[in-house]
């Protein structure tokens, strides 16, 4: 199993990625410099992601400022005595208050987020997709960003369907199924690369949106 741990493992994987594929050699020049994209493992990294669900990049970020502002350390017991006031507060709408009350009892539980790190890849993503409010994109965004395990590809990524379609000249944007399967017939074992890459066009296309925090 590989990493991405530093700038370099993404260079290496990218540079292994173009080997694969060598449609993507121009694109790579194209987009350089790719930086790693990497968040806190954890309760604190999976609730960034949560929070940036169908929200734009800025209102992620907002949102992200207004919730660590209230709870500077994401403490399971600090979170569990917050009212739903405090919550809704940070602008949470109600599906995502629910959602991180519910995964704080999770934790309480004895759901072990942090001894997740130690399993298999596929065996993660399950158990993450068993928590309310996580989604198959909640968990690849955090297998890829919080655990850096390189051969992940958000594959229900909105703007990874619209900067593959557009790269690779196809005539409709791949849905999610779809795009797995290429990722997979194609990308393996590099799909992290393969995302940041991806990643990094659609910002050139839509003119720095970025389309994930």
């Amino acid at each position: 199993m590989s990493y991405l741990h530093c700038q370099a493992d993404l260079d290496a994987s990218l540079t292994r990625l173009v080997a694969l594929d060598s449609r993507l050699v121009p694109l790579l020049e194209q987009c350089k410099p790719i930086a790693l994209r990497r968040q806190p493992a954890g309760l604190e990294g999976l609730l960034q992601i949560i929070l940036a669900q169908q929200v734009s990049v800025a209102s992620a970020r907002a949102i992200w400022q207004k919730f660590t502002t209230r709870f500077p350390v994401c403490d399971v017991q600090l979170l569990a005595d917050a009212s739903e006031e405090d919550l809704r507060a940070c602008t949470l709408s109600r599906p995502k208050i629910k959602t991180v009350q519910r995964i704080v009892e999770a934790i309480r539980d004895e759901f072990d987020l942090d001894a997740l790190a130690k399993r298999d890849p596929s065996e993660i993503r399950r158990a993450l997709i068993s928590l309310h409010g996580v989604g198959p994109w909640t968990a690849d965004v955090y297998l890829l960003f919080c655990l850096g395990q390189a051969d992940i590809f958000p594959a229900g990524d909105l703007a990874l369907q619209v900067s593959v379609a557009s790269a690779l000249g196809l005539d409709d944007r791949p849905g999610e199924k779809p795009l797995a399967a290429m990722a997979e017939a194609l990308w393996a074992p590099e799909r992290g690369a393969a995302a940041h890459l991806f990643w990094a066009f659609y910002r050139q296309i839509k003119k720095g949106r970025e389309g994930i925090l």
